[in-house]
């Protein structure tokens, strides 16, 4: 059996939410609760579910665009919760989440080629004038 490439384990992210003058945490919004998955090198996984079902949430969950509340994530054998910042970011450059939906994807307010640019630039793959040519 191949090693898995991603592993995650039990993940959950749990929202609190707040009411009163003070933002007091009334009760929590558990969005994601006890996922597990594994992806093998080549393979890719399709999130499915009804809206509000936490598909989103898992994605953003295993690359830490939001912070988990528990749970496991491993890619390529690093510990994903305990990566660094510095080390994130060059994890984020082999990981990937694609929506669905483009409207959720793409800013009407930019060109396509800057779209495209952004992550490139954000991850300094390339120079910026390189990035300029190719769009």
């Amino acid at each position: 059996m191949t090693k898995a490439l991603l592993s995650v384990r039990d993940l959950s992210k749990h929202f609190a939410v707040e009411a009163g003058l003070f933002g007091r945490a009334v009760a929590q919004v558990r969005a994601v609760d006890g996922v597990s998955f594994d992806v093998a090198p080549g393979e890719v996984l399709g999130l499915v579910g009804e809206s509000g079902s936490g598909k989103t949430t898992v994605g953003q969950a295993v690359l830490r665009l939001t912070e988990p509340s528990g749970g496991e994530v491993e890619f390529d054998g690093v510990d994903v919760r305990a990566a660094s910042a510095e080390e994130m970011r060059k994890l984020r450059k082999r990981m990937q989440i694609v929506f669905q939906d483009p409207f959720a994807s793409l800013d009407p307010r930019k060109t396509v080629g800057f779209s495209i640019a952004e992550p490139i630039n954000t991850h300094s793959l390339i120079s910026d004038a390189k990035a300029v040519r190719r769009r």
